[in-house]
Formats: C-alpha cells, sequence, structure tokens
C-alpha cells in the first residue's frame, strides 16, 4: 500500500493511496482459500473445490469485501501515522488511470484490470492549546425564596385544586362546565378543533378569546354554536387569523368551591401537614432559582471562553451546525406563519448572523471537548441509563419505543451522553475559575441578557443547544464524545 499526500491547507488534508492489483488478487484468493471449506457446491466434496471455480462462483462479491477492507485499513494507517483526529468521516473516492467514472472504476478493480487507486479527503480538528481558565471571572446569581412568594404559590395551587360541585343554574364565570365541542372553518371540521367531555372553567382565558365568555348564562343540556375568529398570531399558521364556529354541547355546569388551604389539602398530595406543603413548594421555587443562576453562570463561563479562543474551524462542522440552526429558524417562522421581513431582517443578513452562531458553538464544542479530555472526564453508563430513563417517561405509554430507539442508535445514544459530559466539563472549570455571588431580586435574575432583547424571537430559538462538533477517530471513545458535546446553553448564543 502506498501511501501520499496530495493537499495539506489549512485543516484539510488529501492523500493518495494505491493498491497493487496483485495485492488485492493475493488477499481475495487468501479469502476463497478460507471459504472452500465453508460452502457446498454440486459436484465437488467439500474443501475441494478449485480456486479457479470458487474466483467465478464468488469472486465479485468476495473482491467487494476485500475492498472495504482496505478502504479501512487506509483510513486507518493516514490516522494512526499521522496523528490526526478528524473533524468528519474521511471522503474516499476509487480513481483509475484513463477512467474517470467511479462505478467503472471500481468494477475494473474488482474484475481484476488494474490497480486499485484511492483518493482520501479528511479534514482535522484543530489543535487546540488550553488556556488557564483560573484568569476567568464569573458571577453567581442568588436569589432568596420569600415567604411571599411561597404563599402565592400556594393560593395558585389551592384554587387550581379546589373542589367543584354541580350547580343547578346557568354557568358563570369561575364555574367549570364539562362540553362537548367541534370546530370548523368554512363549515369544514378542522384537525384538533374537536373534543369530548372536555372540562372548561370559564375565565380561565385557557380557550382562544371570546369562547368561554359565550358559554357564559348556558346551563346542562343546552346547545350553542359559538363564533370565535383565532389571533393573528396564533403558533398553528393554518389557523392563525381565520373565523371559526364550534358546536357546543354542555353536559354539567359545577360551581367552584372554597380554596381550602389547610393540612388537609397537603395529605390530599401524599404530605403530612401544611408545613410540609409549603416546604415542598419553597424547595420547588429554589430549584427553579438554582437552574435559573445555573443557566445564567453557563452563559458567562462560555462567553469568557469564547473570548479566550480563536482558532481554524474545520469548515464541514461549520456547515453542519448553521444547516442545524437554519433549519430550525426557518421551521419557527414557518410555525407562526412568519418570514424573516417580519424579523426585521433579509435571508443575506439573518443567514451571516446565524453562520456567526454556528462558528461559535463548533468552536466552544471543541474548547470544552479539550478541557474533558485534557481532565479525564468521562461519563459512565449508569448516568447515561438514567438520562435515557428520564427521556423515556417523558413520552408515556411509548417508553419501550424511545427505549428501543437510543438503544439502537449509537448517534442518538451519544445526544444524551453530550450534555451529561458538558455539564462535568463545566463544574471543573468552575472549581478553577473566580466565582463570586450577588444576590438579586426574582426580575433580575430571570431578565433577558441585554443583548438577547434585540433577537428576534426566530434568532432566540436558534439559539438553543446544537449537536456541534463531533470527533470520529477511534482512537478514543470518550473524548469522542467530547467533541459531541453541546457548545450552548439554553440562554442563546
Amino acid at each position: 500500500m502506498q501511501v501520499t499526500q496530495t493537499l495539506d491547507e489549512g485543516l484539510k488534508r488529501e492523500f493518495k493511496i494505491v493498491v497493487p492489483a496483485s495485492d488485492l488478487d493475493a488477499r481475495l484468493n487468501e479469502r476463497l482459500d478460507g471459504l472452500k471449506d465453508r460452502v457446498n457446491i454440486n459436484g465437488f466434496r467439500k474443501g475441494k473445490v478449485p480456486l479457479a471455480h470458487l474466483k467465478k462462483l464468488y469472486g465479485k462479491s468476495v473482491m467487494a469485501e476485500v475492498l472495504d477492507q482496505v478502504v479501512a485499513e487506509a483510513n486507518k494507517k493516514i490516522v494512526d501515522d499521522n496523528g490526526f483526529k478528524l473533524a468528519m468521516q474521511p471522503k474516499v473516492k476509487v480513481t483509475a488511470e484513463d477512467e474517470p467514472d467511479e462505478q467503472k472504476a471500481v468494477l475494473g478493480v474488482i474484475e481484476g484490470k488494474h490497480d486499485l487507486a484511492l483518493s482520501v479527503a479528511l479534514e482535522v480538528l484543530p489543535k487546540v492549546e488550553l488556556k488557564d481558565v483560573s484568569e476567568l471571572k464569573v458571577e453567581r446569581l442568588v436569589t432568596d425564596v420569600a415567604d411571599k412568594e411561597v404563599d402565592e404559590a400556594l393560593d395558585r395551587f389551592a384554587s387550581a385544586n379546589r373542589p367543584f360541585s354541580a350547580k343547578d343554574g346557568v354557568a358563570a364565570n369561575g364555574d367549570r362546565v364539562t362540553l362537548d365541542f367541534v370546530g370548523k372553518i368554512d363549515g369544514a371540521a378542522f384537525e384538533g378543533g374537536s373534543a369530548e367531555g372536555h372540562q372548561l372553567e370559564l375565565g380561565s382565558n385557557s380557550f382562544i378569546p371570546g369562547f368561554e365568555d359565550q358559554l357564559v348564562g348556558l346551563k346542562a343540556g343546552d346547545d350553542k354554536v359559538v363564533s370565535v375568529a383565532f389571533p393573528a398570531e396564533y403558533p398553528a399558521p393554518e389557523l392563525a387569523g381565520k373565523a371559526a364556529t364550534f358546536d357546543v354541547k354542555v353536559h354539567a355546569v359545577e360551581a367552584a368551591g372554597e380554596a381550602k388551604i389547610d393540612d388537609e389539602l397537603a395529605k390530599s398530595l401524599g404530605l403530612d401537614d401544611l408545613e410540609k406543603l409549603k416546604d415542598a413548594i419553597r424547595e420547588q421555587i429554589g430549584a427553579d432559582y438554582a437552574r435559573a443562576s445555573r443557566q445564567k453562570l453557563k452563559r458567562q463561563l462560555l462567553d469568557g471562553l469564547d473570548a479566550q479562543y480563536a482558532f481554524d474551524l474545520p469548515p464541514t462542522l461549520v456547515e453542519q451546525e448553521f444547516d442545524n440552526v437554519w433549519r430550525q429558524v426557518i421551521a419557527d417562522l414557518a410555525r407562526e406563519g412568519k418570514t424573516l421581513a417580519d424579523e426585521d431582517t433579509n435571508e443575506d443578513d439573518a443567514k451571516a448572523e446565524y453562520r456567526k452562531i454556528a462558528e461559535r458553538r463548533v468552536r466552544l464544542g471543541l474548547v470544552l471537548a479539550e478541557i474533558g479530555e485534557s481532565n479525564d472526564i468521562k461519563v459512565a453508563d449508569d448516568e447515561v441509563t438514567k438520562a435515557l430513563v428520564d427521556r423515556a417517561r417523558q413520552y408515556p405509554g411509548q417508553e419501550q419505543q424511545v427505549w428501543d430507539f437510543y438503544r439502537n442508535n449509537p448517534e442518538a445514544l451519544a445526544e444524551l451522553r453530550a450534555p451529561i459530559f458538558e455539564e462535568k466539563v463545566v463544574d471543573k472549570i468552575l472549581e478553577k475559575a473566580t466565582v463570586t455571588e450577588r444576590k438579586v431580586d426574582r426580575e433580575e435574575l430571570f431578565a433577558e441578557p441585554e443583548d438577547d432583547d434585540a433577537k428576534p424571537k426566530a434568532k432566540k430559538a436558534a439559539a438553543k443547544k446544537p449537536k456541534a462538533a463531533k470527533k470520529t477517530d477511534d482512537k478514543a471513545e470518550e473524548a469522542g464524545d467530547a467533541k459531541a458535546a453541546t457548545a450552548e446553553p439554553e440562554a442563546g448564543a
């Protein structure tokens, strides 16, 4: 096998590999020799089939297997000899002298007419020289859970769980009605616009504007045609702004009882008493605050890392990341029935902005991966299993299908592993960075960053976690998962 480098440009590498036809024939004969003891062919005793006859019967299919093996060996030799870490799977093309058509070239090699010549194009990961993370300075926002917030949450919870009893009279705001309805546009029922036995609290504003108001004054057994219009900004474009009617049948009207806040409310939830319920609510609010604080802390950390590093990025990884972001942007706009013009931008400007986001994500993905690899950070199988169980629980009734999907798709499983790895790397950096704390109120904790305020809605949606960079060399599987680590927090790019 003769290997010659033909291109060394930035992160792109190309090699030409030549394997003589005689070498291929020798590999073919070796495989066929091992095959003759395993096949039964009429007219021959097992193990006594002439090599020429085997070659006639199986030569082309076995040679195809030989070529696959040679290509794999060639790729491994290039990576091993040069110490490459690949940004993408090598692109391999079979070539032949005086035969530009690749399919004909492959056929000629299989038939033994000429040597095997391969053109192998690679993109390698850049060398990331790690900076001193102790120079990073970040601020952790701390928000105490006030008693008032617990009481307000308790009031909302009690109101949502107050009892209802049958009412002998017409429905009023605050009452709960049980109804069937069929929604129609231009006289035809539309998908998702019908339900039976639906319970609706009047005045909750959980339906489109005007619907609940027209149910006030109805009683059990009444029928009514409700006429409304979907809001122009309704999420489903096929319904947005359209007039609709709903054929409504009221089955029951119930009046709301007193929203009691006492030990019985806590016991109905499996807790000992009201104080335990308050503790649980306080803990939940505290967990929400901790998540928001972590998100902002991580955003600061990534901003700091982004400012520390500048290096060439593998073009294919950037293009893949950009494609992911752009597809999401266009899908979000389509779902909302909007265009880029509605977001005060155009396609060229928007693509330029999102490409910067893609570049940042790939760069940070590579930095985080390198930090994780240098600190020997790994994700245990039981951690991935826990993440998989959590994901399956999000789809009640389909848990087994979700479980099987991830278990049978290594790339999908890697996407569960990646955020776990990322959080571990972030924790490792925070151990060495300078972290100060500052107490803030709830409003400041949940306030959007100033630079995000100017982002159109579609851009904010596109600023969620990407798949980011993946390392494809076989030398370090865990490090490979590192390269798959997402590079952005939910707060955006």
